[in-house]
């Protein structure tokens, strides 16, 4: 059972469940403003009022999925709650575990692993799209007003529900992330590295969650940590 709580501000939520070696699976603490937001690869994550901030325990289990996969449990949650909340459309989760509303990021998640423990947070724009240098973001207010409140529970519902497809039946939680992705097909460009840009075209997942990008030579390239671009550079 999910057991929700909300504070009015802190550094960050992720930090914070970290920090708790008592925090237990099924334990979300949401926060009304992050201080210390933060996205993956330490990039800051702007975390104003009236958007959704909350993070989430996993205790890993023997048995269960690679521990990287729960990206996709996280994608298919926030996706499935987004479209409890309201009658979006254009919604697709870009890999890892982007997203988007339109061309536009809607939210994201960020994974940290402490021993057997994972803490997921998701950052949603729910009321207002914060402005990032490098790409275009969104925000569900252009679509429907839903308050971080009433959110919260749609989202550890959706988790709870996806965290036991991942346990009980991992190839349905990898058609659910598909159905909801960038196609088969769909042009990428991955930045894996500061000098080491792959450019192809989707080809699937591994078992783990990790990227298959197809090159144009033909050749098949995994990839399992990336800043992922639709279309070509």
């Amino acid at each position: 059972m999910s057991r929700l709580r909300f504070v009015e501000r802190t550094g960050s939520t992720n930090s914070d469940l970290l920090g708790q070696a008592d925090a237990s699976e099924g334990e979300w603490l949401t926060a009304a403003v992050q201080e210390q937001g933060r996205g993956r690869h330490n990039r800051a994550w702007v975390s104003p009022s009236g958007n959704y901030h909350g993070s989430t325990v996993v205790q890993l289990r023997a048995g269960d999925p690679p521990a990287p996969s729960l990206a996709l449990v996280c994608g298919v949650a926030m996706i499935r709650a987004v479209e409890a909340a309201a009658p979006a459309t254009g919604l697709m989760l870009k890999w890892p575990n982007d997203l988007l509303l339109g061309p536009g990021k809607l939210g994201g998640v960020l994974l940290e692993r402490a021993g057997e423990r994972v803490v997921a947070g998701f950052g949603v724009n729910l009321a207002s799209a914060p402005e990032v240098p490098d790409r275009p973001t969104a925000a569900l207010s252009s679509v429907a007003l839903v308050s971080p409140e009433a959110f919260a529970p749609l989202l550890a519902a959706a988790f709870a529900r996806e965290l036991e497809r991942w346990r009980g039946d991992f190839p349905a939680l990898v058609a659910l992330w598909l159905e909801s992705a960038h196609k088969v097909g769909t042009p990428l460009s991955a930045q894996a590295g500061p000098d080491e840009l792959i450019e192809g075209s989707f080809a699937g997942l591994e078992v783990d969650g990790a990227l298959r990008l197809r090159l144009p030579s033909g050749e098949l390239r995994v990839v399992r940590a990336a800043d992922v671009t639709l279309g070509a550079a």
